[in-house]
C-alpha cells in the first residue's frame, strides 16, 4: 500500500492500531527470537540465522537465492550460513541433474532432527506463555494474526506482481 502524503490522514483508530502493533509485535518477536537463539546456541551451537535457513529449507525454499529473497538479506549472508550448516552436516547441496548451475539445498537427517528439536522446545516455551489464556482469548489472537497475515501477505504479493 502506498501512502499519498497529500491524502487525508488515516482515522484515529487506524493510527491507534498501528501504534499498538509497534508496542506489541516487535517486543514479542524479540522474545521469541531470544528464546530460539538461546536454544539453538546452547543446545546445538547454531545461530538464529542458521536456524532460519534450516526452517526455510524444511518449508521448501531450497536455494540460496530463494532463501535470500524470502529473508530479504544478501546472498553472501545466506551462503555463509549454508556453508557452516553443510560443514556441520545439517544440510547438503545437490546439483540439478538437468542443469548443473542449479544447486538445491536439503536437510540431512541430523539437520531435520536439530530443527525439530529447536521448534519443539520453542513451542513448549510459547505454550507456557499462552497457557493462562482462555479459549476465547486464544481465538481472538488467532483471528487477529490471520487478519494481519492475509493483509500483509496479500499486499506483498500484489507488490511483487506489479
Amino acid at each position: 500500500m502506498t501512502i499519498n502524503p497529500n491524502s487525508t490522514p488515516p482515522n484515529d483508530f487506524v493510527q491507534q492500531t498501528i501504534e499498538r502493533f509497534w508496542q506489541t509485535i516487535p517486543p514479542i518477536w524479540n522474545q521469541v527470537k531470544g528464546n530460539v537463539r538461546k536454544v539453538a546456541l546452547e543446545q546445538f551451537d547454531i545461530s538464529v540465522e542458521q536456524f532460519h535457513v534450516l526452517r526455510h529449507i524444511h518449508n521448501g525454499v531450497c536455494s540460496v537465492s530463494e532463501i535470500a529473497e524470502v529473508k530479504q538479506i544478501s546472498r553472501p549472508a545466506v551462503s555463509q550460513a549454508v556453508d557452516i550448516l553443510v560443514e556441520r552436516g545439517l544440510i547438503q547441496r545437490r546439483q540439478d541433474t538437468n542443469d548443473r548451475r542449479i544447486v538445491q539445498l536439503e536437510l540431512t537427517e541430523n539437520g531435520a532432527q536439530v530443527l525439530k528439536s529447536i521448534q519443539q522446545t520453542n513451542r513448549r516455551w510459547m505454550m507456557e506463555r499462552l497457557s493462562g489464556l482462555d479459549d476465547a482469548e486464544l481465538q481472538q489472537i488467532s483471528k487477529a494474526l490471520e487478519t494481519l497475515h492475509s493483509t500483509f501477505f496479500e499486499s506483498l504479493l500484489a507488490e511483487r506482481q506489479a
